[in-house]
Order: C-alpha cells, then structure tokens, then sequence
C-alpha cells in the first residue's frame, strides 16, 4: 500500500467498540457523581484509646471534634495537641483513602491512558 493509504476507523464500527468520546465523557459524568457523593460519607477516627475523634467527610472537611473531658488537663496540654494532631491527620488520610478507592473504581482501566489509572497522582 501507498504510504498514507489504508484502512481508516472513525467513530463506531459495525460490531466493534462504543466510541472513545462517549466512553470518556460517561466516565466524566460518573467522577462527578462520585466525588458529589463523597462529601455525604464521613470517616470518624479516634486517637488516645479513643479519648479523642475526629469526624471528616469525604471532601476532606472536618465535621466534628470530640475530647473525652477526662483527658483535658491543663497541666499537660501538649499531650492533648499531640492526641489532636495524631487523630486529625489519621482522618485526613482515611479520607483519602476512601476518595482514592471510590474513584479509582472508575479510574482504574485508564492506566494505559498516560498515568492517568490514578489521576496523575491526585488519589493518593
């Protein structure tokens, strides 16, 4: 065959695959819906043997902070900032891990796609 000649594949073919644009364009919908949906999902988290927890959703927002009263002294407040920190950033990366598990299940077959199977680092 001449150079430049040969068989050309646009859009749908008889029996073959959906086209590419339409695949990605539902994938676009389903990320959308899904990282919606993550801020409706909390993670709650304790540190301390649970003196302290740490409620976020899945936007990476926190809802709520609760400290046993019993823990608070205040002789030793470095302990409870310590408690506080541990059990913040445990929440935040509970978070997102649950955000990289949720959108990774629509990600996943992408990773032939440039890296793009994990958004280019974006899920963790």
């Amino acid at each position: 065959m001449a150079k430049g000649k040969g068989r050309r594949i646009r859009g749908r073919q008889p029996g073959g695959r959906p086209d590419m644009r339409q695949q990605i364009m539902k994938l676009q919908e389903q990320m959308v819906e899904t990282q919606d949906a993550l801020g409706d999902e909390t993670v709650t988290v304790t540190a301390g043997g649970g003196v302290v927890a740490v409620a976020i959703n899945g936007h990476q927002r926190v809802e709520s902070i609760t400290i046993d009263p019993e823990v608070v002294d205040p002789e030793d407040v470095e302990m409870l900032q310590d408690l506080m920190v541990a059990a913040v950033n445990e929440a935040i990366e509970q978070s997102q891990a649950l955000a990289a598990e949720r959108l990774g299940a629509l990600t996943g077959g992408l990773g032939g796609l440039g890296g793009l199977g994990n958004l280019g680092g974006l899920l963790g």
